[in-house]
């Protein structure tokens, strides 16, 4: 999936919130959580997301998902990771 049809996609579901995140190569952040729906597409590297004992790798051109308050941890590849997320 390419970004602008990610995003128009999104927006048509509501999102109305777009950030580009980057984070470090082989970098973590521990169990959190965040008070807004979020839906990512991975642009480059890859995250792997661990939700409820469940872990997801997610590589660029993949998308990834999370609930508002869904308590999840994540870890980034050696390359690092950049994805597009969108929020509300």
């Amino acid at each position: 999936m390419d970004r602008n049809e990610f995003m128009r996609r999104l927006r048509d579901e509501g999102f109305e919130q777009f950030v580009t995140v980057e984070r470090e190569p082989n970098g973590a952040l521990d169990e959190h959580t965040h008070p807004f729906e979020a839906e990512a597409l991975v642009i480059a590297g890859e995250i792997l997301i661990e939700s409820g004992g469940v872990t997801q790798t997610v590589r660029a051109g993949e998308t990834f998902h999370l609930a508002a308050g869904q308590p999840h941890s994540e870890r980034y590849g050696p390359e690092g990771v950049s994805y597009l997320v969108g929020r509300k």
